[in-house]
């Protein structure tokens, strides 16, 4: 079991209770990004739903393990926020670098892309969205997205090279659309009252798994609605939450779960991760950096327009929002807004170092959030809300005496 979860003694936890009959209905697991917990996750509710004669072998090709390995299992619901798409665009390198060369790692750097894929479009099963007033614009893209993926999906034999890259080269840009236009930055109260729904639905053979990441991300009326279901949980149906931050997780919710704490995996690790996982045996850096240099926009280059940013407004003048939006590429995928809203909140960081700074800093980071939920959760366009950032950060600037330089 588990042998996909590579450097992590929680795997050994997990198997032990699972053989013996141990594993609650609820699960939360907590770690750093890069840590694993959704590969985890993702295992487990292949494990639970296997029907081979090996309970969970890695190697069971039973229709269940299959399905789950493929992530096309009707007994699995994925839910919560998450940015795909750098990975989708580390495992496409993979791939096609395993295509030109007929690698021997071909079928794994397959699994790879497909899996990666899937991982974002799941969050978009017609079981969550019932009722969501997009699900015509979604089922748009996931149509096109299935398209494209088909022919370089399993079964079927891989096209010659050309063809593969075509079909890569359309299917990147269908997954950014989908994530930055389409996926709630905190998970919808109607999603877990349907996923709810789905859960009291008897299963067929093997048991249901629903996994909800960043679950520390959701709002009050969500955290109440997922309350109810994980007072009873369904018998043949089990939660997996995840979470790097445990302590922003509601008390109440935390009662109601078992946690399994992954650890912080070393630097060398990490390393190793990235060479089995992605076949680079060229970077030196963690999971998470590996990842951002698959952006359009270098991290390093997005912070250098977040320090320009915030200098600008120090000096009491007006940052050109349009100029810096169309240098970092529009800001898509939407992680790179992310990475430049959270370079302004480390320059702010200064200001903790003296007692009048701290206030300033704590109304930076509700202006930031704010700015955040402004595009990602209130569809607001980043022009619209960069502006209202530049109006409040002046704002507090000018309150507090030009304390920003």
């Amino acid at each position: 079991m588990y042998d996909n979860l590579l450097y992590q003694n929680v795997a050994s936890l997990l198997s032990s209770d699972i053989l013996n009959g141990n594993l609650p209905g609820a699960l939360l697991f907590s770690g750093l990004h890069g840590s694993g917990k959704l590969t985890c996750a993702l295992e487990t509710a292949r494990i639970l739903s296997c029907s081979g004669e090996k309970k969970g072998h890695w190697l069971c090709s039973c229709p269940s393990c299959l399905q789950h390995k493929a992530l096309v299992s009707n007994n699995l619901l994925l839910a919560g926020p998450k940015d795909c798409t750098p990975e989708i665009s580390a495992a496409s390198r993979a791939f096609l670098n395993a295509v030109m060369n007929s690698s021997s790692h071909l079928t794994a750097a397959r699994y790879l892309f497909v899996r990666s894929v899937r991982k974002l479009t799941l969050r978009f099963s017609p079981i969550l969205l019932e009722g969501d007033e997009k699900l015509s614009k979604i089922a748009v893209l996931m149509n096109s997205l299935d398209e494209e993926l088909e022919p370089i999906d399993f079964p079927h034999e891989l096209p010659d090279f050309q063809a593969v890259q075509k079909s890569v080269e359309k299917i990147i840009p269908l997954c950014e659309k989908l994530e930055s236009e389409f996926l709630y930055d905190s998970i919808p109260v109607a999603q877990i009252r349907n996923a709810a729904s789905w859960a009291r639905l008897k299963s067929v053979s093997g048991k249901k798994t629903i996994i909800i990441e960043n679950a520390d991300r959701m709002l009050e009326s969500v955290r109440n609605a997922l309350l109810k279901i994980l007072e009873e949980p369904p018998e043949d149906t089990v939660f997996i939450l995840t979470t790097s931050r445990r302590n922003a997780v509601m008390p109440t919710i935390l009662s109601r779960v078992r946690t399994y704490a992954f650890m912080e995996r070393n630097l060398s690790q990490q390393k190793e991760v990235i060479s089995r996982v992605f076949h680079n045996e060229n970077f030196n850096g963690t999971i998470d950096d590996f990842l951002l240099t698959f952006l359009p926009v270098a991290p390093d280059k997005i912070h250098s327009f977040s320090e320009e940013f915030y200098s600008l407004i120090a000096d009491s003048k007006i940052p050109d929002s349009a100029r810096i939006i169309k240098d970092c590429g529009n800001f898509e995928p939407r992680i790179i807004f992310k990475i430049f809203l959270s370079g302004i909140q480390r320059r702010s960081k200064k200001l903790l170092s003296f007692p009048a700074g701290t206030v300033a800093a704590k109304e930076i980071t509700d202006s930031l959030q704010q700015c955040w939920n402004n595009v990602s959760v209130y569809n607001q366009s980043v022009k619209s809300a960069l502006e209202i950032l530049v109006r409040d950060m002046s704002k507090i600037n000018k309150l507090h005496g030009n304390i920003l330089k």
